[in-house]
């Protein structure tokens, strides 16, 4: 059975999607991007200021389903600029500790939706 879970301290999903599914004892997060849930406005500072919100978003997606970052297990990450991959890798690093941190991809991809710079979406479990 899964459990849908959605929170108002990140974006609303812009299209048919939930911002996580929980099934079992496994939470999917959807991919996240630089949207100030409280403006609805895209972040458009530097490339740490946008890791930054994605970062917060996510927080706020495993909050509502009770778990922080050290619960997460996988990350994918999608960059429309590898050149970017140590600014966004920096402030990535500040919400993880090195003796919890995830497995993880990161990939460069040609375009983001509302061509943001980083998007992230992540595996917790319980």
């Amino acid at each position: 059975m899964k459990k849908i879970i959605n929170t108002s301290k990140a974006p609303a999903p812009i299209g048919p999607y939930n911002q996580a599914i929980l099934t079992g004892n496994t939470l999917y997060t959807s991919g996240q991007i630089a949207i100030d849930p409280k403006t609805n406005e895209l972040i458009k500072g530097s490339i740490e200021d946008e890791t930054t919100q994605v970062m917060e978003n996510l927080k706020a997606v495993l909050a509502e389903a009770g778990m922080t970052f050290e619960n997460v297990v996988k990350t994918s990450i999608f960059i429309s600029d590898m050149n970017n991959f140590s600014k966004i890798n920096a402030v990535y690093s500040t919400y993880f500790d090195e003796s919890y941190a995830p497995a993880r991809e990161t990939v460069e991809v040609s375009s983001l939706p509302k061509f943001v710079n980083v998007e992230i979406s992540m595996i917790a479990i319980v």
